[in-house]
């Protein structure tokens, strides 16, 4: 059975440019646009201390890894 997760919608309104590196950005990790807006927002949030460190999904782990 699938994990329910309650998510919220929202628009987002950013300029052409921003949204072309975006773009990009998302295509190089092998995610959706929302899929790396996501994970932008999480590690943010984890990084400034609003949001307590999560277990790492394995693209997160994957991405760590490389990184290292």
């Amino acid at each position: 059975m699938a994990k329910k997760t309650e998510n919220k919608s929202f628009v987002l309104r950013v300029d052409a440019a921003t949204m072309d590196a975006l773009e990009r950005w998302a295509e190089d990790e092998f995610r959706s646009i929302n899929g790396q807006l996501q994970w932008i927002i999480a590690d943010a949030l984890r990084r400034s201390g609003r949001l307590k460190k999560a277990k790492a999904t394995k693209a997160e782990s994957d991405t760590i890894s490389s990184e290292e």
